[in-house]
């Protein structure tokens, strides 16, 4: 799967002249052989799109010749790049010829990159062609090696030949039979929306006479089919003669789409999929299989933009693999699809959405570092996926490169570990690393300059079995990354390392098998190395192979290796002698299994080996043995994963294919692939990923030996989101690998920078509801207490709770009668058994009640009867001095055993939690005492009512403002003595911080219970709010308060304003003072001399004072002042 990485590169391209600046647009982009064209209005160029982006040749039309013949409209290059045909406005068609002159290879760094030529183009062609203005070309053009097709206004196509010749104009003919037997094809039933939502069928009518214009041509030479899209939308699938478009006669309109919005289209020959772009910004993707149909739909719309945003779909193009898909808008952006539609790429920025992948963009914020903010006009791939060219709407000045990596997944003659994550770029690799607090980071490993060099780019990287090694083969040769002390091991012989022609990867433990092309003899071979040394005379082993390979694998021991059709060939491999630089190992290859498989299936992907089901205490290693005349049996059934999407188990012994699921993009087989210890999914058979998500498939006895269990049934949560693409597993921690796209942005560059962003999704909860299911409940305890330590236990514990109670409460309600009956049974509940697996840990009770938390109250007595009663899982947490997560268990409380209890239990956690100073969660406690005891007859409505404020508080922070609560409100006459209750205990709270002075705790506890301090100040004058002495309490207060920070200030103003409001000198003055508020003592003081003369000799007499030496003194100056006036 591809990803974006790095900055864009921009492309400088020739200035247009004056006539071709009238055309604001690059008529034509595409890449082939290593080459760039690109067509502008007035000149071709051709640009190295290899590891240097160097401009190789140019053809510039002169003035005189765009004025009499007009500028280039349409484009076409030849499959094998010795030709450009373009296409005038004035209706003359240009034949080009391409010739590297090898004379001229250029020098990049003081060196010459392989094969890298300058190229000349010259016209050779210049033919007026045969059109109208009633019959014009309104099409691209598309071709074979000799001829060219374009699409006309009336409907028609033209075709002519790469020597300039004309042929005559033709309607695509309509099959006889869909003529006769109109039907339409229904769509997938699980796979994408009805057609009612986008309009789409394929059906069979005939629609030739529509005499629509023909707006897009695409050409699928593999599938023998050619693509229109006509002006009015629809679109036509035509079947071609195998010997070429010449064949007029054989082109026929077999199948059509009637979404009546299509714009643009792109095929994926090897997926056998049409990408279908429409004008209401969307694409849908058909299959092109023995019976077409609809597939899915994929846009914007999920991320909050519309077609008013983006506009129409303006270009598509297919990854070279066929795994991807770009997709250009022609208002604003592009953006990355697989085939599943999960979005990899996107450089529009997400305001529509809390989106992890795309940054939020504030209205004050410029747009101009968003990339294609105008849209784009043109996208194009290069011949390994590495990079994706695009144009802007409306740009002919540059073209932007975009850089991409590919993921290390088990296709074709690769192979690649589970616990090793790799991206793999054209020159770099991004590994994935768990870093502290097993976070997860993407860190880059250059290759080493002298290898990539000569041998760009990357082709195959395949992590060893544990992950600490990397076999990296680029065009030539092959090199060894150590993970761990950082350092390559290279070929020593350079002419070694160019006579190897890698086609595939693999790791047999410590020895790495490649498979060779040997470009003399044209054969494959399989070379054997071991990891400490890349030599000829290292080699351990050469195995010719008796026709180019399609899949390869290994397990332990054995080697598989399959031919096309369906050739299955299995090696065991015998290592004698230790595997080490000092002894000589002989490695030998011994066939043990052969099967031709005759199946009109599409071609396998991708195949791995099932092993065996052992018991934990088998004696079978799963690990390659160097010197053992035992092996372990070898395995008798194998995972085929076709290109088409589908995956079937192979039984090798007798060659039956038993399908198993469709639309899979890729697997991993998890069963006997780990050597480590702490696996947490060694329970688990095989997962699947495609666009369902998910699916894991456990082993079962019985005449089926494996059971599927689909993720999005029973967990949700657990599909990974639509922006992030699973790459594989971490096996000791339980989880999903992931990658999504995040930009960051800089005001010095023009575009955003691509990140690739690691993303972890546990699966350990659906491992430990299988285990329970299958009454594996010390199986279940031993696999949690493995993962009790990972940061996401204690989630995967509440989503293991939350899945099995919501499954059993949708069980009973489909069917009460059925659950009557089976209540009665004496076998354990999957719910009990959750309940006991989930006690064995300290992450119970919040577990317990975070579920309560998200499941309707009505079903809560369920729950707890599983769980335990309330009241003692209260308790619990009361004597843990848990209170955040007792204060939880009151409304459940409440509803399960009366109002009465729950204000018991509340009244005692009040007061717990005063003693500890959780002011904010004693103010909850407060406000729900107060409501709760209104009415007991409303006591459960009013629980209801208020669950989802109070438990949003006590696992969360509240945002909402809280409402101040009036002890003395004429709601509460009829509960004087439960009022009373929470009073007293209010009251007896802030004696107890008043007499100690703990002011800052004082105003802590005001804010979050919301007392009446002023009532409270206005009674206790005399009482705990006394001060008795003021330099005491100045000395005293200060040394509380701490009036050096920012908060003791504000706590010590807050008390200001409240003494002020009951008069109380003595703390103003106190207070004031602390504050240095000289306003408020002059105001106090003007009015009472003598107060001020005893507070000037108090602070003047004691030393410890002299700070407020100052104060004094503005003091003084303003009272004589005013003293002087007074007796004026």
């Amino acid at each position: 799967m591809h990803f974006a990485y790095g900055w864009p590169q921009v492309i400088p391209l020739l200035e247009p002249g004056p006539v071709a600046s009238q055309q604001q647009q690059i008529v034509y982009l595409k890449v082939i052989g290593g080459l760039l064209l690109i067509v502008s209005p007035s000149h071709l160029e051709l640009w190295s799109s290899s590891q240097h982006k160097v401009r190789l040749g140019r053809y510039v039309r002169e003035p005189d010749s765009l004025q009499s013949e007009g500028l280039n409209l349409q484009a076409i290059w030849s499959p094998d790049a010795k030709m450009i045909s373009v296409l005038t406005s004035k209706f003359y068609l240009h034949i080009f010829k391409t010739n590297q002159v090898s004379s001229k290879r250029l020098l990049v760094g003081g060196k010459q990159p392989p094969g890298l030529f300058l190229t000349t183009v010259s016209l050779v062609i210049n033919e007026k062609a045969p059109f109208s203005d009633e019959n014009f070309p309104t099409s691209n053009l598309v071709c074979d090696s000799k001829n060219i097709l374009v699409g006309l206004s009336n409907g028609c196509l033209h075709l002519m030949s790469w020597k300039g010749e004309f042929y005559r104009m033709f309607e695509p003919h309509c099959h006889s039979q869909a003529i006769s037997n109109p039907t339409v094809l229904s769509h997938s039933s699980d796979d994408g929306p009805s057609s009612s939502e986008g309009g789409s069928r394929l059906s069979t009518s005939n629609n030739c006479c529509d005499r629509a214009s023909i707006v897009q041509l695409e050409l699928s030479w593999p599938m023998k089919l050619l693509v229109v899209i006509y002006s009015d939308g629809q679109v036509a699938i035509c079947s071609i003669s195998k010997r070429g478009l010449k064949q007029t006669d054989s082109i026929k309109a077999e199948r059509w789409t009637n979404s009546g919005d299509a714009v643009c289209a792109s095929v994926a020959s090897d997926k056998q999929i049409l990408a279908v772009g429409c004008r209401r910004g969307v694409v849908e993707l058909y299959d092109l299989a023995e019976t077409p149909s609809l597939l899915r739909t994929v846009s914007l719309v999920d991320w909050g933009y519309s077609v008013e945003d983006t506009g129409s779909v303006s270009c598509i193009a297919w990854t070279p693999d066929n795994s991807a898909f770009a997709v250009g808008w022609k208002f604003r952006g592009i953006a990355v699809w697989s085939v599943s539609g999960c979005r990899l790429m996107c450089t529009i920025r997400q305001i529509g959405l809390n989106s992890v992948s795309s940054p939020m963009v504030k209205p004050s914020q410029d747009f101009k570092f968003e990339a294609f903010m105008g849209g784009a006009a043109a996208v194009q791939w290069d011949e390994y996926g590495y990079r994706l060219y695009a144009v802007e709407e409306g740009s002919m000045d540059r073209v932007v490169a975009f850089s991409f990596g590919k993921c290390c997944l088990n296709r074709g003659l690769s192979g690649t570990t589970y616990v090793r994550q790799v991206i793999y770029g054209e020159d770099r690799i991004l590994v994935v690393q768990s870093e502290e607090e097993d976070k997860l980071k993407i860190f880059h490993v250059n290759l080493p300059v002298s290898y990539i060099s000569q041998n760009w780019p990357i082709l195959h990287v395949v992590p060893s079995k544990d992950g600490m090694y990397l076999a990296v083969a680029g065009l030539h040769g092959l090199v060894i990354y150590d993970i761990h002390y950082k350092k390559w091991r290279v070929f020593g012989d350079v002419t070694q390392e160019q006579k190897i022609k890698c086609k595939g990867l693999l790791w047999l433990g410590k020895i790495v098998v490649v498979c060779n092309y040997v470009d003399i003899s044209n054969t494959y071979e399989l070379l054997f190395y071991p990891r400490y040394h890349l030599d000829q005379s290292s080699m351990l082993c050469r195995k010719q192979l008796l026709g180019k390979p399609v899949v390869m694998d290994v397990f332990q021991d054995y080697l598989l290796v399959t031919y096309r059709p369906f050739d299955v060939h299995i090696f065991h491999v015998k290592l004698s002698g230790k595997l080490s630089p000092s002894s000589t190992p002989v490695l030998q290859l011994s066939t043990v299994r052969e099967l031709s498989i005759m199946s009109a299936k599409s071609h396998p992907a991708a195949m791995r080996f099932i092993p065996e089901l052992l018991p934990k205490d088998g004696t079978s290693a799963n690990h390659f043995t160097c010197s053992s005349d035992t092996s372990p049996g070898q395995p008798a059934r194998c995972l085929i994963l076709r290109t088409n999407g589908e995956l079937s188990l192979l039984d090798l012994d007798d060659g039956h294919e038993r399908g198993l699921t469709d639309s899979v993009e890729l697997f991993w087989v998890t069963s006997g692939q780990f050597e480590e210890m702490e696996n947490l999914i060694d329970e688990v058979s095989w997962l699947d990923y495609g666009h369902r998500g998910i699916q894991v498939w456990y082993p079962s006895p019985g005449v089926n030996p494996f059971k599927q269990e689909d993720f999005l049934q029973l967990d949700p949560e657990v599909e990974f989101d639509r922006e992030v693409y699973p790459l594989g597993l971490l096996p000791n921690a339980g989880v999903v690998v992931g990658v999504s796209q995040r930009m960051s942005f800089s005001a010095c560059t023009e575009f955003p920078c691509f990140e690739p962003c690691p993303q972890a999704q546990t699966i350990l909860h659906c491992l430990l509801r299988h285990l329970l299911q299958r009454d594996k409940s010390e199986e279940a305890l031993r696999l949690a207490r493995l993962s009790a330590e990972k940061p996401h236990f204690s989630h995967c514990l509440e989503w293991l709770l939350f899945t099995v109670f919501d499954a059993e409460i949708s069980r009973r309600n489909v069917n009460k009668n059925a659950y009557l009956a089976s209540s009665n049974c004496t076998s354990t509940s999957l719910l009990v058994k959750t309940c006991d697996l989930i006690r064995n840990f300290s992450e119970y009770l919040d577990v317990v009640v975070s579920v309560a938390r998200k499941t309707d109250g009505r079903h809560w007595a369920d729950l707890f009867s599983a769980a335990g009663r309330s009241t003692e899982l209260f308790e619990e947490c009361f004597q843990r001095r848990w209170y955040r997560t007792a204060a939880c268990y009151i409304l459940v409380i409440a509803k399960l055993e009366g109002p009465a209890v729950s204000q018991y239990c509340a009244l005692r956690l009040l007061q717990a939690t005063l003693d500890e100073s959780l002011y904010e969660l004693a103010g909850e406690l407060v406000r729900f005492l107060l409501r709760s005891g209104r009415d007991y007859e409303n006591a459960t409505a009013e629980s209801d009512k208020l669950s989802p404020r109070f438990f949003g508080y006590f696992l969360f922070r509240s945002s909402y403002k809280r409402q101040s609560v009036d002890l003395k409100s004429a709601s509460f006459k009829d509960q004087n003595t439960h009022v009373a209750s929470v009073k007293n205990i209010l009251e007896s709270h802030a004696s107890y911080l008043m007499s100690g002075k703990e002011l800052s705790k004082l105003v802590a506890f005001v804010k979050g219970t919301q007392f009446d301090l002023v009532e409270y100040l206005q009674r206790e004058r005399l009482g705990s709010a006394r001060l008795e002495n003021f330099a005491s309490g100045l000395e005293l207060i200060g040394h509380k308060l701490q009036m050096g920070t920012l908060q003791s200030r504000l706590d010590a103003e807050f008390l200001l304003a409240h003494m002020c409001s009951v008069k109380f000198k003595e703390w103003i003055v106190v207070l004031a003072t602390l504050l240095r508020r000289a306003e408020v003592l002059f105001d106090l003081f003007q009015h009472d001399m003598r107060l001020w003369k005893a507070y000037s000799t108090t602070l003047r007499s004691q030393p410890v004072f002299a700070e407020y030496w100052d104060l004094l003194k503005v003091l003084d100056e303003q009272l004589s002042s005013l003293s002087i006036t007074e007796d004026k």
